[in-house]
């Protein structure tokens, strides 16, 4: 018995073609879903470029405005004097020093203990149940408000827990409180506390920066000084640091830029807003220019608008100035990876 002949078009119910030649296409789906994702490619490029510009026109417009606002009343007046009452007579001496005192008392506890907890973290410790639960702690803790800092900074720092009681008599105080060396437990709102309190904000910020920038060293230049005879210790102070060092200073600048204009957790931690005298030692008042800025930009005068846009503007000046201190510090301590 012969099978049936091939049909005599030349065609195949399936294959299309039995000639040897090659096979058309089914349909033109696959091209459309090409141009689609093309199409939607470019659209979301253009929105993001669409929104980094309006983002950035309204940057612009805004440190304009503050500088069209300011200008006329910065002077060396109006920094070197203490506020007053009066627009004119106006000044942010203590804000000013007191923001310094608490930014550096915050980036020199907080950048060591952030940095070292990473290290130990990423390096050191084993993976096991316990360090993946700090690890999910320390992720949370990056997401919480800063007031609440503010509440647990008036408790731990400020307070101590109520252990020494509630009173100021009840101070245990050592040395001449109007020297250097004079320590009060507990802290009160002092210009420790605010700095310690701080430090809990931007803490998260630190240590998970860090662990990004250790993870993104090659691991082969870890195995090759191990291989070398180094112990874990000389690898990480001697190889992993230096070329994790960009990483880590660009997140200590975003943290301490953070640091500079935060005002909730002072404001519950009892910083002040009208001060005549600057820090003198770690027990000292203090106020911040955040909230001293909050308090003239909330007065009805045009007045004392106009000297918070000149307070916004020296506190840009500070921001600049932690930032560059901490780009040169990187620039010094970069080691290129060959």
């Amino acid at each position: 018995m012969s099978s049936a002949p091939p049909p005599s078009n030349g065609t195949s119910g399936v294959s299309g073609r039995t000639d040897g030649g090659p096979v058309p296409l089914a349909s033109s789906a696959p091209y459309r879903s090409v141009a689609r994702r093309v199409f939607v490619n470019r659209a979301f490029l253009w929105a993001c470029l669409i929104t980094t510009n309006i983002a950035v026109v309204v940057l612009a417009v805004l440190l304009i405005s503050i500088f069209w606002q300011g200008w006329d009343t910065l002077s060396w007046k109006f920094i070197t004097s203490f506020a007053s009452r009066k627009p004119a007579d106006a000044g942010i001496l203590a804000p000013l020093m007191g923001s310094l005192w608490v930014c550096t008392i915050c980036g020199l506890v907080a950048l060591p203990l952030g940095i070292g907890t990473a290290i130990y973290l990423e390096e050191f410790s084993k993976r096991s149940r316990f360090t993946r639960i700090v690890q999910t702690n320390i992720m949370n803790l990056a997401g919480v408000p800063s007031i609440v800092y503010g509440i647990l900074g008036l408790t731990a720092f400020a307070r101590m827990f109520g252990a020494f009681g509630t009173n100021v008599d009840d101070a245990i105080a050592v040395g001449n409180g109007e020297g250097l060396l004079y320590l009060r437990l507990p802290f009160g709102s002092s210009v420790l506390a605010g700095g310690l309190t701080l430090m809990l904000v931007i803490l998260p910020v630190v240590i998970i920066s860090t662990q990004e920038a250790l993870r993104a060293v090659p691991s082969s230049l870890r195995a090759g000084a191990l291989a070398l005879g180094a112990t874990p210790w000389q690898t990480v102070w001697g190889i992993t640091l230096p070329a994790a060092i960009p990483g880590i200073m660009t997140g200590a600048i975003l943290s301490m830029s953070r640091a500079i204009g935060e005002s909730a957790p002072l404001l519950v931690l009892g910083g002040l807003l009208l001060v005549f005298n600057t820090p003198t030692n770690l027990m000292s008042d203090f106020a911040i220019l955040p909230l001293q800025i909050y308090n003239w930009a909330g007065r009805p005068q045009d007045a004392f608008h106009a000297i918070a846009a000149s307070a916004i503007i020296v506190q840009l000046g500070v921001l600049f100035l932690f930032n560059g201190i901490a780009v040169l510090i990187r620039q010094k301590l970069q080691k290129p990876l060959q």
